[in-house]
């Protein structure tokens, strides 16, 4: 999604909490430091989901990092601009946070000024199975004018590889946020073309 949106040529303000860093690092051995961002971003982008090099031609000189503790940050305030945001992967207590506007940490509180301000808020969660109160809380982001995007991918795109199914969801995501991409093979109307498009 990161790539995608640099390769539109959007400005990225970005937002690493404390438990996406700690699922960064189990899932991809990448550790995410304030103090040295910009290389472990550099490190990030250029692995695939797989794990292996991703070709990454854009320079990360559009993604300003904000720390997850700093309530004082730009994304803090309805006056600092911005288009939307999204939260990618989005955990259930993340999702809890939000909708009840707790604002415990940088991106709570973004959340909520997103919301406040009328932007758009696309939450991506991740987890399953959904207990009921989750659901409660998802609806409650859904009345209040989020975009609530499970990480479900489709297979109908002719996925071969782990890739191409992160692809989708990272592209389904910057649908809803209304940056273009090509990170997927849309839906044509076709029953089988997924199968045909992948040589089986």
């Amino acid at each position: 999604m990161l790539r995608g949106l640099l390769a539109a040529g959007e400005s990225v303000d970005l937002v690493v909490s404390r438990a996406s860093r700690l699922t960064l690092l189990d899932e991809t051995g990448i550790a995410f430091r304030d103090a040295h961002w910009r290389e472990d971003l550099r490190e990030w982008l250029a692995r695939g989901a797989d794990g292996k090099p991703h070709t990454f031609d854009t320079d990360v000189e559009g993604v300003r990092h904000w720390a997850a503790g700093d309530l004082a940050a730009g994304p803090s305030s309805g006056s600092y601009p911005a288009k939307g945001m999204l939260i990618v992967p989005a955990s259930t207590a993340c999702v809890a946070g939000v909708a009840l506007g707790l604002s415990k940490d940088l991106l709570q509180r973004a959340a909520s000024v997103t919301l406040k301000e009328r932007r758009k808020l696309v939450v991506a969660v991740r987890e399953t199975p959904l207990n009921g109160q989750t659901l409660k809380h998802l609806v409650s982001l859904d009345e209040a004018g989020a975009v609530v995007l499970p990480a479900s991918p489709a297979f109908y795109a002719g996925a071969t590889h782990i890739q191409d199914l992160v692809d989708f969801v990272a592209g389904r995501v910057l649908d809803a946020a209304g940056v273009p991409h090509d990170l997927y093979r849309r839906w044509e109307g076709e029953l089988g073309g997924g199968s045909r498009g992948s040589g089986h």
